[in-house]
This record gives C-alpha cells, sequence and structure tokens, in this order.
C-alpha cells in the first residue's frame, strides 16, 4: 500500500505554529511509520514549519530511508542531533533521561501526530478493513470447534493460528479468552481452566494486517444461557446498539460513552462496566480518540473506532461486545460483521 507520506508531514506542519514551536521531533516509532513509512526500532523525523523534514536513523536502517521520499541521514544518536531550542518533541515517547540531557529549549507536547492519525484515508481504512474481515472468518472457522474440556489457553491459540492462516502480520494484541467467573475481568490473560457446559465464554482479539489493528469481542454460551446469563447479554447488546447509533461526526466523545454507559446504569449495573467505551483503531491497537466518561473530544468523519460496553459480575462471570466501525456522515459504517446475537454452542 502507498501512502502520500509528503501530505502528511504537510499536514503537520500546519500544525505547530498553533503550538508555539518551528519544528517537531517525532521520536514514537509510530509516528515516525505514520510520516515516513520507515519501519524501525530507532529513527526520528524532524519536521518544520516551513514543510521541510529530515529523517535519522542507524545504520541498520539507512539504506531503507534512503529510498524514502524524505531526506536521511545516518547517527547514532539520533535526537541529539536533531533537537534544538524552539522544537517541540513527544512527552509520551521521549526517555525522561534523554529529555534531562537535551531539555535546554525544548517544549514537551502533547499527542499531536496522534491527532492528525485520527482519521484514516482510503488506503489505511482499507488495510483495517482486510484486518477484520481476517477477524471475523477466524471467529466464524474456529467457533465450531469451541466446547467443553477445551482451555481457554487452547482456544486464544486456535484464534490466533486460524488469523495467521488467513494472512494476518500477528495477532493485533495478547488474545483475551474468558470463561465461566473469569468473564468478570475484563482484560483477563488466558489460562489451562476448561471451558464448562454453562459458561459464557469471552473473546476479545483481532488481528494486524500491513500494520494496521482490527478489534472484536463476542461472548458465547457453551449449552443454553441461564436467565441471568441471557439477561446480561442482552443488556449488554442493548448498550451496545446505543454507543453505535451515537457514533457520528461531530459527537463528543464523552457522549458516545453516556449513551451507551446510561443503558447500563438504569438497569442497576453501573459499577459493572469499569472501562470507557471504546477507542480509536490504526497503526496501534489504542490510539486516539478515546470514548469515556468526561471525553471531550469531538469525532470526525472517517475515524476507526471501537464500541466495546462490558458487564463484570464479580464471583459469576460477564459479557462484553464489540465492534471495530468508521465514523460516517450518514451513519457509522461496521467494519466488524459476526453477528451480536447470542450464539448458544
Amino acid at each position: 500500500m502507498t501512502f502520500d507520506y509528503p501530505a502528511r508531514r504537510a499536514r503537520l506542519a500546519e500544525a505547530l505554529p498553533a503550538r508555539e514551536v518551528h519544528a517537531l521531533l517525532v521520536t514514537s516509532p509510530v509516528n515516525v511509520r505514520y510520516l515516513t513509512g520507515l519501519v524501525s526500532s530507532n529513527a526520528a523525523v524532524l519536521v518544520r514549519a516551513d514543510g521541510t523534514a529530515l529523517l535519522a536513523t542507524d545504520n541498520r536502517y539507512i539504506e531503507a530511508a534512503r529510498t524514502l521520499d524524505v531526506p536521511s541521514v545516518e547517527v547514532a544518536d539520533v535526537a541529539g542531533r536533531l533537537a534544538a531550542p524552539g522544537v517541540g518533541i513527544e512527552a509520551a515517547s521521549m526517555s525522561v533521561a534523554t529529555y534531562r540531557r537535551l531539555e535546554d529549549g525544548l517544549v514537551p507536547l502533547g499527542p499531536v501526530v496522534e491527532l492528525l492519525r485520527a482519521v484514516k484515508d482510503d488506503g489505511e481504512l482499507e488495510l483495517i478493513r482486510t484486518a477484520c474481515a481476517i477477524t471475523d472468518q477466524a471467529f466464524a472457522d474456529v467457533s465450531s470447534r469451541i466446547a467443553p474440556g477445551m482451555s481457554e489457553r487452547e482456544l486464544a491459540r486456535l484464534l490466533e493460528h486460524r488469523m495467521s492462516e488467513l494472512g494476518a502480520d500477528k495477532p493485533a494484541f495478547d488474545t483475551i479468552v474468558a470463561a465461566g467467573e473469569n468473564g468478570a475481568v475484563p482484560h483477563h490473560t488466558p489460562t489451562s481452566r476448561e471451558l464448562r457446559a454453562g459458561n459464557l465464554v469471552t473473546m476479545d482479539f483481532g488481528a494486524r494486517y500491513d500494520g494496521y489493528h482490527s478489534d472484536m469481542t463476542r461472548t458465547v454460551s457453551l449449552g443454553p444461557p441461564a436467565d441471568w446469563q441471557r439477561e446480561l447479554y442482552d443488556l449488554v447488546a442493548e448498550a451496545q446498539r446505543a454507543g453505535r447509533h451515537a457514533l457520528a461526526p461531530g459527537a463528543e466523545a464523552g457522549d458516545v460513552d453516556t449513551a451507551a454507559r446510561s443503558v447500563i446504569e438504569n438497569a442497576g449495573h453501573g459499577g459493572h462496566f469499569r472501562h470507557g467505551l471504546g477507542h480509536g483503531v490504526g497503526l496501534e491497537i489504542h490510539e486516539e480518540p478515546f470514548l469515556g466518561p468526561s471525553r471531550t473530544a469531538r469525532l470526525e468523519d472517517r475515524v476507526p473506532i471501537t464500541v466495546e460496553p462490558g458487564v463484570y459480575v464479580p464471583g459469576r462471570g460477564g459479557v462484553r461486545i464489540e465492534d471495530t466501525l468508521v465514523t460516517r456522515e450518514g451513519g457509522p459504517e461496521l467494519f466488524t460483521k459476526t453477528t451480536k446475537e447470542l450464539l448458544v454452542l
């Protein structure tokens, strides 16, 4: 996939005067990739307000850097060579030790490139769409094999292996499989605990494809669900539907969260929904914007984002339903297509 990296750097250059800096030293590997196309573990790009840029890396990546459309140099200490007074730095990615060595005149900034990355172009959306299709197909292929006696860890490995067979670079993140009472832990790590008849089983997983991520959660029932399990599932499904319908360009992130959270709170489970409603998805699995209480960012058009309410009852279990969607003027576009009806396996 070919991207217009000069246009991305030009957008960043236009954003710098408002931050009162004449350049930004970008050291986050993900942001360097976004601005230049270079995938590396040691690189930096200096983007100036006049639109010019300089990419620096070490000798492991210098030949790859020279093939790109940005002037590049080989340096051992990229931050030391590019930093200068009046230059902004990415406070979240630069180490304290490096900053203290260079701090004279540098201006620590919050997310800048990350905010630009939130809105995706057609190429990025196509890669995320493909990652989501891989995730959907992996679930379809593995779900028929889910049965009592299988361990959480075994099921997680099956999902990850199938995504790899379908073309994923790797899993988008460490797969979550939580059965029975473990479903009350939102980010449970799969164990040797076996799935049992009567369990709800939550699976949170995704594929990375050409650097871009997908994210989906489904909860299934092993055998007919008990009344409380069905009620919990229907409640989360209603909240998830409300959150999806609230997604729109111009909507405030906190209001989208409230649309879903109020459904759960009104049912008396407010204390059992213990995380934000969702997050942006792209070159990182968690990126801007974030949906949560008191979040004030306004959503824009063409932003891939998750909607993932959950209810977690200690000692009993939980339910989470999550989709990756894209904000659109005419209503959100659903990228993860797996049914949200409760599957009884």
